[in-house]
C-alpha cells in the first residue's frame, strides 16, 4: 500500500497515444459524418430541399437533349471535305489502319449525302440537316473530339448517363439532385421526357443507383396522361390526405423501430411528391397560356409527326425550367426505324431524325433566350458515340467511339467556339481529346458543384459521377 503522498509518474507520449487511439478515431469519424459527401444527409433532412453549391454557379438547370443511337458527326457538325475526294475508295487504302467495328461489315469511304455551310460570325460548319439550329451557331460550343470507351449501345448509354459502362450506377441527373436538391418541392428534381423511345439499357440510364431513391429520374410522357394515376380519382382530397398521413405515421414508426433507413425515408418523400404532383403536373402540361406564336416557333404546326412530338418535349422542358426542375432529359421520338442508329439507309434515317429535332431545338434556344433563361440553363446535345467515315455495307455507317461531336449552349458556356478536332476523315480525335468524365465534370462545374467533392460512400469507397477521372473544359466557359 502506498502512502497518500505518492506521486504517480508522468504518462509517456507513447502511452497517451495508445490509450487515446480510439478517441482520435471518433473525432475523425465525427468530422466525416458531418460532411454529406461521406455520410449522406443528416437523418430527418428532406433530401429535396435546396442546398448550397460549392461555389457560385453559372447554370441553375440542365436540359439534356439525348440523341439515342449515335448521330453521325461527319453528316451533322464535323465537316470533312476529304471524304468527298475519296468517296467510294477502299478505306484500308485511303485511311489506313481501321479499328474493329461493331458488325465488321466495312464498305467504301462514304462522303456525306448533305452539303455543309458556315454559319454565324463564328463560322461553325453545319450540314443541311440542321437549317434551324444553324441559325443559332453563335450560341453553340462545339465539342468535336468526344470519345467513348464503348462501341455497343447499352454499355455506351450507361457510360454517357452514369460515367460507368456497367448497370446500376446513379445517373447524372440523380447526382445533380443529390448535390443541390430541388428548387420545386411539387415536382421531381430529375425528369425524363419520353418521346417514345427508351434507350438500350432501359430505365437504368435514369436510376439513382446507390444514391437515395428520391433522386431517380421520373419519366413523363408529353401526350395523353403524363404520369400514370396522376388524377386523384373519386376520393375526396381530405380523405386522400388522411391516407397519406396514415402512411407517413406507419413509416415513421418503422424508422423509430429500425433506425435510419434510406428506403423508408425515400418512400415517405416519394409519397409526398406524388401527392403534390397531382396539381403540378396537369398545370405543367396545360398549354393554354402559350401563344400560337410560341407553339409555331417550336414546330407544333409542322406536318412531320416527329417534329410535333419533339416540339411538345422541348416546350415542356422550358416550362420545367421555369418551375425550377434541376435536370431534364429528352429522349427521341419513335418512327425513324432505329433511332439514330443507321447501319443502313443513312439518308432516310438521319433526315427523319433531324426533321424531328431541328426546329424544336432551335425554338427552345430562341425561347429560352427571349425569356432570359438561356444564361442560366445549360443545354447539351449528345449521343452515346458517333459513326464511321466509311460505309457499313452500301448505305449505312457503323458505330464509332473514337471521335464524335457534342455541343453545349447557355449556362455559362461561350457561344461560337469549337473545342478539339478529329483527324481529316472525322474518324478519331487527334486534338484535345474529350472523355465522358470531362463532359460530366464540366456540367457539374457549371452548376457550382466541384465534381471531386461530390461523393457518396458506398461499398467502402467514396463514389462519384466522374469516378477518379474528369477535367473541366475551362476553354469553353465564360
Amino acid at each position: 500500500m502506498h502512502c497518500r503522498n505518492f506521486i504517480q509518474r508522468p504518462v509517456t507520449r507513447r502511452e497517451a497515444l495508445q490509450t487515446g487511439a480510439h478517441g482520435f478515431g471518433a473525432v475523425a469519424l465525427a468530422a466525416l459524418l458531418g460532411d454529406r459527401a461521406f455520410a449522406g444527409l443528416p437523418t430527418g433532412t428532406d433530401p429535396l430541399l435546396p442546398r448550397p453549391p460549392h461555389y457560385r454557379p453559372r447554370a441553375r438547370n440542365i436540359i439534356f437533349l439525348y440523341m439515342d443511337g449515335g448521330p453521325s458527326q461527319i453528316d451533322t457538325f464535323d465537316y470533312k471535305p476529304l471524304l468527298k475526294k475519296h468517296n467510294g475508295e477502299d478505306p484500308k487504302t485511303a485511311i489506313g489502319k481501321l479499328e474493329p467495328t461493331q458488325f465488321d461489315n466495312v464498305g467504301k469511304v462514304m462522303a456525306s449525302p448533305w452539303e455543309f455551310n458556315q454559319y454565324g460570325e463564328c463560322g461553325h460548319w453545319v450540314s443541311d440537316l440542321f437549317p434551324h439550329v444553324a441559325k443559332h451557331a453563335d450560341k453553340l460550343a462545339m465539342l468535336k473530339s468526344c470519345t467513348s470507351k464503348f462501341s455497343e449501345h447499352t454499355a455506351a448509354n450507361y457510360f454517357l448517363h452514369t460515367g460507368s459502362g456497367i448497370q446500376g450506377r446513379p445517373s447524372m441527373g440523380a447526382w445533380v439532385g443529390y448535390g443541390l436538391g430541388s428548387l420545386n418541392q411539387n415536382l421531381p428534381g430529375f425528369v425524363v421526357l419520353n418521346g417514345g423511345l427508351i434507350p438500350p439499357g432501359g430505365l437504368d440510364n435514369f436510376n439513382s443507383g446507390f444514391l437515395p431513391a428520391t433522386y431517380q429520374g421520373s419519366v413523363f410522357k408529353t401526350q395523353g396522361q403524363a404520369v400514370a394515376n396522376i388524377k386523384p380519382g373519386e376520393a375526396r382530397p381530405e380523405l386522400q390526405r388522411s391516407k397519406l398521413d396514415a402512411l407517413r405515421s406507419l413509416d415513421t414508426h418503422g424508422l423509430d423501430s429500425y433506425g435510419q433507413s434510406e428506403a423508408i425515408e425515400s418512400a415517405i418523400r416519394n409519397y409526398e411528391t406524388a401527392y403534390l404532383m397531382q396539381t403540378a403536373v396537369p398545370d405543367l402540361m396545360d398549354f393554354d397560356s402559350e401563344t400560337e406564336a410560341t407553339k409555331k416557333l417550336y414546330g407544333f404546326d409542322a406536318g412531320h409527326k416527329g417534329t410535333k412530338t419533339f416540339a411538345r418535349q422541348c416546350l415542356v422542358a422550358r416550362r420545367l425550367v421555369e418551375r425550377g426542375v434541376r435536370f431534364i432529359e429528352l429522349t427521341c421520338p419513335d418512327g425513324a426505324g432505329d433511332r439514330w442508329d443507321q447501319h443502313n439507309k443513312l439518308k432516310e434515317g438521319h433526315e427523319f431524325n433531324c426533321m424531328s429535332v431541328d426546329q424544336p431545338i432551335a425554338g427552345l434556344l430562341e425561347d429560352l433566350e427571349k425569356r432570359g433563361l438561356l444564361e442560366e440553363t445549360l443545354v447539351v446535345w449528345a449521343g452515346e458515340f458517333g459513326r464511321t467515315p466509311f460505309a457499313q455495307g452500301g448505305n449505312g455507317r457503323d458505330h464509332n467511339p473514337f471521335g464524335f461531336t457534342m455541343w453545349m449552349a447557355g449556362g455559362g458556356v461561350k457561344g461560337g467556339v469549337s473545342y478539339g478536332e478529329t483527324d481529316e476523315w472525322g474518324y478519331k480525335a487527334v486534338q484535345d481529346r474529350i472523355e465522358m468524365h470531362d463532359i460530366h465534370a464540366t456540367m457539374l462545374h457549371l452548376l457550382g458543384i466541384e465534381h471531386t467533392k461530390s461523393t457518396f460512400r458506398f461499398g467502402g469507397r467514396d463514389m462519384r459521377l466522374t469516378d477518379v477521372h474528369g477535367h473541366v473544359l475551362h476553354d469553353i466557359l465564360l
